[in-house]
C-alpha cells in the first residue's frame, strides 16, 4: 500500500497518516450505514493531536518502557505481535511486552502490574464473552481507568456492539486484517498517546488531591516546627518517595543571618536545630543557600529544594532527595502544593503570634499565667510527687511602682526575672503570674523558702541605683493538691495570701486548714455583699479632741457590720475583702454619703459651735484610682449640701505613694473644692519627706501602733516625736490614734501633738448617740475653729 506521506522514512508518520485514513474511512463506512452525512477524509488537529505535542506528557510516566499486555490464547499471537514491534520506540520510549494466556491469568498480571499501559485483547478465543467480560473486570473490579484496551478477533464477522465499546472505554477494535505491522504500530501510537493523556490528568488530579488532603492536615500543625516537619512527609507522599530530607530557616542573628535546620527526616534526623553549614556537604547547601537568595524552587539530578516565603518575613527552605530528575507534572504539582504552603505558612505565623500573646508575657518575655496553668497540669500528671509551685511576690511593688514610675519598676522586674532564670536549676520554669508575681515550678527539693529568698538578700541596679526589694512566697506540693492545675494554683495564691497577712517576708506552703480560712474568707465576702445589699452595715462616729483644750474638734466615719448573729466583725476582717474584691467602692461612696448627710443634719438641728466639726472619711486606694471617685464627691457634695471645708478625706500612705502625676493633680482638685487632706496610719508607709512636703494636705495621724509602744520603746517614740516635728515644720495639723490612758494624752500633749482619739476620749458611736452628745451642755467643749 503506498502511504499518502511524502516523510516515507519515517516510520511515526507513516503509520500516523495510515492510521488517520483508517479512522476516516471507518467513520464514513459508518456514516453510510447508520443513514448519516458522509465524513470528510481529513482529520483536524484539534480532532487527533499530533504524535509529538505531548512528549512532555509521556515523559511524566512511571517507568521508561510501555508495558503492553497482550492477552491471547495462541502463542504465535503473541510471538508475532513481539516481533512486529521489537525494538522500534514508540513517542520515543521502547515497549515491555507482557503476556496473558488466559483471563485468570490476565488479571493477576494486573494485579501485580500497576502501570500496564494497553492491554492487546483477544475477544473470543477463550469464550464467547471472555474478552469482554475481561474488560468489564478491568474497568469495574480492579478500577483500571487509565489502562487502554484494544480488542482483537481472528472471527471475521464479530464486532462489538456500539454500547459496549463505549461503557468499557475501548480504546479499539482490530480484526485479523488489523495486524499488520503498520496497523499495529499505528494503533497502539494511537492507544499509548491516549493512555500517556489519560495518565497525565490522573496523576494530576490525584496529586491535586493529595495536596488539598495535604493542606488541610498541615493545617492542624500550628507551630512552626510541627509544620515544617509535616512538610517533609507531605512532599514524600505526593511524590511517592521515602521521607529523606529536612526544613531549614534562615534566622537573624547578631552578626546578621544563618540558616538553621528546624525539621528533618530520615538519615537527616539527627541534624534537627544545627546549623546548615554543620552538615559539610557544600554542594547541598550551595543548592539551599542560592534557593534562599534567589527565592526561587531549585533541583539538580538527585534532589530537589522548594522555597517558602511568609508575609511576616519568614523563610523556608525544604530539601529532600528524589533519586533521579522530576518529571513535569511532578514538578509542576510541587509548584502547586509550594503555593498552598505558603498560604499555609502565612497562618503558621499568626498562630505562632497568637501562641507568643497567648502564652508569652510581652514586657519580660517569659511564659504567662496560662502557660503556667499548663506546665503546672502537665506536671501534676507527669510528675507530681517530685513538682513545687512557688509564687514569689514582690512586696509593696505596686508604692515602689507608682512612688519612681513605671519604667523604673520594669526595670526592676526585668532584674528580677533574669535572676530567677539564671540562678534557679535548669528546667525550672519561671512565668509571670501577675504585675509583680512570679511563678516559679521545679523540684521539690530545690524550690522552698530556703532557696528563694536568699536570692534577694543583694540589692538589685535599676537605671544606674540600687534598690532592694523582699519577697513573700506562697508554696504548694503537687503531690498534696486534689484537683487540677486551676486547684494547684489556687493553693499557692491561698499559701501567699496567708504570709502576706501574717508572715510577710517569708515563705508559707500551703496546708488543709488554709483552705478551710480561705472558704471562710469568700463565705464572708459573700455575706458582706448580701449584708451591703440588704442595708445592714452602718457607720458609727468616734470623736476627736484638741489635747490642749479637751474640746471636741471633729468625728471620723468609721464603717460597721453586725451579722444575722448579732456578731461584729472586725473592720479589719471584712475591709480587706472589700478591697480585693472591688466591693469598697460602693462601699466607700456610701459611707462617704452617709457621713455628710450626717453632717449636714448635725449643722442644722445643732448649736452654732456644730458649724466648726470636721468629718473625717476615710478613702481606699481602690476608690481613690476609680474614674469616678471625683464625680462621686461632686454628686455627694451637692445633695448633702454641706459646707466643703468641714469635710476632710483620710488617705493612707499607700494611697500618696501613686503615680506622683496622678496624685498631685487628684490631691489638688480635692483641695479647689474645700476639702482637707488627711494620711492616715502615717509612719507605717514609705513616703519620703521631699515627695511629702509636695502634698497639699492638712493633717497626719499617727497610728496607734506608735502611740501604743511609745511608753515602753525609745524608737517608737522617737517616731512619734519626728511625726509630730514634721507637721509643725511643714504646717500640718497631727493627731494621734488610739489614745487609751491619760498619760499618753499628757506625753502627746507635751511634745506637740495637736489632737487625740480614742478610748480614753470615746469609742465610736452611732449618729444619735452623737447628735446627743453635741446636745448635752456645756458646749463650750466644742472647738470654735476648724483644726482647734
Amino acid at each position: 500500500m503506498q502511504l499518502p506521506c511524502t516523510q516515507r522514512n519515517n516510520v511515526s508518520c507513516q503509520a500516523n497518516c495510515v492510521y488517520n485514513q483508517g479512522i476516516a474511512k471507518t467513520a464514513n463506512h459508518r456514516a453510510r450505514h447508520n443513514g448519516g452525512t458522509k465524513l470528510t477524509s481529513k482529520i483536524n488537529d484539534e480532532d487527533f493531536p499530533s504524535l509529538f505535542e505531548n512528549e512532555a506528557v509521556a515523559s511524566s510516566l512511571p517507568a521508561h518502557k510501555w508495558k503492553v499486555l497482550i492477552v491471547d490464547t495462541d502463542a504465535q499471537v503473541h510471538q508475532s505481535t513481539v516481533l512486529a514491534l521489537a525494538n522500534i520506540p514508540v513517542l520515543g520510549r521502547t515497549i515491555q511486552f507482557l503476556h496473558a494466556y488466559s483471563t485468570k491469568q490476565a488479571i493477576e498480571f494486573l494485579q501485580a502490574e500497576s502501570d500496564v499501559a494497553v492491554i492487546l485483547l483477544d475477544v473470543v478465543k477463550e469464550g464467547e464473552d471472555a474478552g469482554l467480560e475481561l474488560a468489564m473486570s478491568i474497568r469495574q473490579d480492579l478500577s483500571l481507568r487509565d489502562l487502554r484496551i484494544i480488542l482483537r478477533s481472528a472471527q471475521p464477522g464479530y464486532t462489538p456492539a456500539l454500547d459496549t465499546i463505549r461503557d468499557y472505554d475501548i480504546n479499539d477494535y482490530k480484526t485479523s486484517s488489523g495486524f499488520a505491522r503498520d496497523g499495529l504500530y499505528a494503533t497502539l501510537t494511537s492507544a499509548l498517546r491516549s493512555y500517556a493523556q489519560i495518565h497525565a490528568l490522573s496523576v494530576g488530579r490525584r496529586g491535586l488531591d493529595q495536596i488539598i488532603k495535604a493542606s488541610s492536615r498541615m493545617m492542624t500543625h500550628p507551630n512552626m516546627h510541627d509544620f515544617a516537619a509535616a512538610i517533609i512527609n507531605e512532599i514524600a507522599g505526593l511524590l511517592g518517595l521515602s521521607p529523606e530530607g529536612f526544613v531549614c530557616a534562615r534566622e537573624k542573628v547578631s552578626a546578621g543571618s544563618q540558616i538553621r535546620i528546624i525539621a528533618a527526616a530520615g538519615r537527616f534526623a539527627r541534624c534537627i536545630d544545627q546549623p546548615l553549614v554543620d552538615l559539610r556537604k557544600p554542594a547541598l547547601i550551595a543548592l539551599l543557600t542560592r534557593a534562599l537568595d534567589e527565592r526561587r524552587n531549585l533541583a539538580n539530578d538527585n534532589a530537589s529544594v522548594l522555597f517558602f516565603f511568609g508575609k511576616s518575613g519568614t523563610e523556608l527552605a525544604a530539601y529532600f532527595e528524589t533519586g533521579r530528575p522530576l518529571d513535569e507534572i511532578n514538578r509542576r504539582l510541587l509548584d502547586v502544593f509550594g503555593t498552598n504552603i505558603a498560604i499555609i505558612l502565612d497562618n503558621v505565623e499568626l498562630f505562632d503570634q497568637l501562641h507568643e500573646q497567648a502564652y508569652r508575657d510581652p514586657l519580660l518575655n517569659i511564659p504567662n499565667r496560662l502557660a503556667f496553668m499548663h506546665a503546672v497540669g502537665n506536671a501534676l500528671t507527669a510528675q507530681p510527687l517530685t513538682t513545687t509551685v512557688a509564687l514569689v511576690d514582690i512586696d509593696h511593688f505596686s508604692h515602689l511602682n507608682d512612688a519612681l514610675g513605671y519604667r523604673y519598676g520594669d526595670t526592676l522586674l526585668k532584674a528580677v526575672a533574669l535572676l530567677l532564670i539564671g540562678k534557679l536549676p535548669e528546667g525550672t520554669l519561671i512565668a509571670r503570674m501577675a504585675p509583680d508575681t512570679f511563678g516559679v515550678l521545679g523540684d521539690v527539693q530545690t524550690i522552698t523558702p530556703q532557696t528563694l529568698l536568699p536570692l534577694f538578700r543583694d540589692p538589685f541596679v535599676a537605671e544606674g541605683t540600687e534598690q532592694r526589694l523582699s519577697v513573700t512566697i506562697g508554696l504548694t506540693r503537687l503531690s498534696e493538691v486534689d484537683g487540677n492545675a486551676s486547684d494547684a494554683i489556687k493553693s499557692a495564691i491561698v499559701a501567699l495570701n496567708l504570709a502576706k497577712h501574717h508572715r510577710r517576708g517569708e515563705g508559707v506552703y500551703f496546708t488543709r486548714s488554709m483552705e478551710i480560712e480561705a472558704r471562710a474568707r469568700m463565705r464572708l465576702l459573700r455575706e458582706l455583699r448580701a449584708a451591703f445589699d440588704q442595708q445592714r452595715l452602718f457607720v458609727e462616729y468616734q470623736p476627736q479632741f484638741c489635747l490642749k483644750t479637751q474640746r471636741l474638734i471633729g468625728v471620723e466615719a468609721l464603717l460597721r457590720w453586725r451579722n444575722d448573729e448579732g456578731r461584729s466583725i472586725p473592720p479589719d476582717q471584712f475591709i480587706p475583702l472589700a478591697e480585693s474584691s472591688g466591693l469598697i467602692v460602693a462601699l466607700g461612696k456610701w459611707v462617704l454619703r452617709t457621713a455628710c448627710h450626717d453632717l449636714q443634719r448635725l449643722v442644722s438641728d445643732g448649736p452654732a459651735e456644730v458649724g466648726g466639726l470636721h468629718m473625717s472619711v476615710n478613702v481606699s486606694v481602690v476608690q481613690f484610682r476609680h474614674p469616678g471617685f471625683l464625680d462621686s464627691v461632686d454628686e455627694i457634695l451637692s445633695e448633702s449640701r454641706i459646707n466643703p471645708r468641714q469635710l476632710e478625706l483620710e488617705i493612707t500612705e499607700s494611697v500618696a505613694m501613686l503615680d506622683a502625676n496622678f496624685m498631685l493633680a487628684t490631691l489638688n482638685q480635692i483641695k479647689a473644692r474645700g476639702i482637707a487632706i488627711a494620711i492616715d496610719d502615717f509612719g507605717t508607709g514609705f513616703s519620703s519627706l521631699s515627695y511629702l512636703e509636695r502634698l497639699n494636705v492638712d493633717r497626719l495621724k499617727i497610728d496607734q501602733s506608735f502611740v501604743n509602744q511609745m511608753m515602753l520603746s525609745n524608737s517608737s517614740l522617737r517616731i512619734v516625736e519626728t511625726v509630730v516635728q514634721l507637721g509643725h515644720s511643714l504646717q500640718l495639723q497631727v493627731t494621734a490614734e488610739g489614745v487609751e490612758q491619760q498619760v499618753q494624752a499628757d506625753l502627746l500633749e507635751r511634745i506637740g501633738c495637736h489632737a487625740g482619739q480614742g478610748y480614753l476620749f470615746a469609742r465610736s458611736m452611732p449618729f444619735d448617740q452623737l447628735r446627743a452628745l453635741l446636745a448635752a451642755p456645756p458646749l463650750k467643749k466644742l472647738a470654735a475653729g476648724k483644726k482647734g
